[in-house]
């Protein structure tokens, strides 16, 4: 059987893959301990719970418009007006199933062969495969982590060119947890506007944030700004409803036409009770997420803290999401019994291996000098992971 040429173009989500990995050793009896794992650990509000119970009482089991059912579209609708001050309409509107399943609608309505989309690293996984799948060219902007991973002008007018037909904006980011400043969406917003880009805004950790940092959404910064802008969104990550997969997509109305007949023709409609469950965690789940990131701060300290007393590791200290990123090219390039650390993925490997603790290498988000950690788990698994990771760093030997 001759598979498709996109199908050579991609790999499997790399974070996915380890967190399987991870389950499936825990399955077999060995104590693995989790920094992998992309969703919080906790567990899914109530009322989200109890909307969803009355929803498959009621009978509400059946096919919805494609689009999504009108009472959360208007919920996304307030939301977006309530907490940025941006109005739409239903028809701008598009309920899928995941944050995920948004942007690759959009890149199958917006992007064809030809065409390059500026991705800023390091970046999400998927952004540059979904990209390829759909035929178009992913433009690296690489920025630094003593910058703070900040963007400029300059970068970004460098990497531009006449098929440059969209840039990804990903504040809180993920894998790095560093947030966008409103003069930096201001200098992305303004190389939009002279060259006609379309701003891709994914805004899925936006409510995860420390330190009195704000969010601000691109699309807030002018009407015309808002008219070029796809706001990417969901409940995955601020209600801990990963599993439940309610995505949406907020922007110009013929795009997001487009993305809805997309949608139409490969999943129809998300699934109709968690559409009544994304209800209720809009309308009441503001409290449950405020509590999380509190307890989410302290993980978060704890873990940078201790990562940065670890010899060859330094770690910026995350202002948003629940990640942390940090530096280990210092501990490249010394050997376990095995063999060489040659990169982050061989680390990642051998900790997996020596000290039964899952992490991401950084290669598939774009850098070749950082291991990706969760801290969305206990704090005992927290400071129990991070003994295992000093020990077997001690373990290398060389420089």
């Amino acid at each position: 059987m001759k598979l498709s040429a996109r199908t050579g173009r991609i790999v499997p989500s790399p974070t996915l893959s380890i967190t399987a990995t991870a389950k499936a050793m825990a399955a077999q009896g060995i104590d693995v301990i989790d920094f992998a794992a992309g969703e919080p650990d906790f567990d899914t509000p109530n009322p989200v719970k109890v909307a969803a119970e009355a929803a498959i009482r009621a009978g509400f089991t059946k096919y919805t418009a494609s689009s999504g059912i009108d009472e959360l579209k208007t919920a996304i609708i307030e939301k977006l007006t309530r907490e940025q001050g941006l109005k739409y309409e239903k028809a701008q509107i598009l309920v899928s199933c995941g944050a995920k399943h948004s942007l690759y609608n959009l890149a199958e309505a917006l992007f064809e062969a030809g065409d390059e989309v500026l991705i800023p690293a390091p970046f999400w996984v998927s952004y540059r495969d979904q990209i390829l799948l759909n035929d178009a060219t992913p433009v690296i902007v690489e920025t630094r982590e003593e910058d703070g991973y900040a963007l400029s002008r300059a970068q970004l007018d460098a990497q531009c060119s006449p098929r440059t037909k969209a840039i990804i904006v990903n504040s809180p980011c993920n894998p790095t947890g560093a947030t966008y400043d409103r003069a930096t969406l201001e200098v992305v917003a303004e190389l939009a506007l002279r060259r006609d880009l379309t701003i891709i805004s994914d805004e899925i950790y936006e409510k995860i944030l420390y330190d009195g940092v704000q969010h601000v959404s691109i699309a807030t910064l002018g009407p015309e700004v808002a008219a070029r802008t796809v706001i990417v969104n969901g409940v995955s990550k601020a209600y801990a409803m990963t599993g439940w997969r309610i995505g949406y997509a907020a922007g110009p109305k013929d795009l997001l036409t487009a993305m809805t007949n997309i949608q139409s023709q490969s999943t129809s409609n998300p699934t109709s009770i968690a559409q009544k469950a994304a209800v209720a965690a809009l309308t009441t789940g503001e409290e449950f997420t405020r509590r999380m990131v509190v307890e989410f701060d302290t993980r978060r300290r704890l873990m940078v803290e201790r990562l940065n007393r670890m010899p060859g590791v330094s770690c910026r200290m995350p202002t948003g999401t629940f990640y942390a990123f940090p530096n280990i090219s210092r501990v490249l390039g010394r050997r376990s019994d095995t063999g060489p650390i040659t990169c982050p993925a061989d680390l990642a490997t051998y900790l997996l291996k020596e000290a039964r603790v899952a992490v991401v290498p950084g290669e598939p988000f774009g850098s070749p000098a950082h291991l990706r950690l969760s801290y969305s788990t206990d704090l005992e698994s927290i400071r129990r992971g991070l003994d295992r990771i000093e020990a077997a760093l001690g373990k290398l030997v060389g420089d």
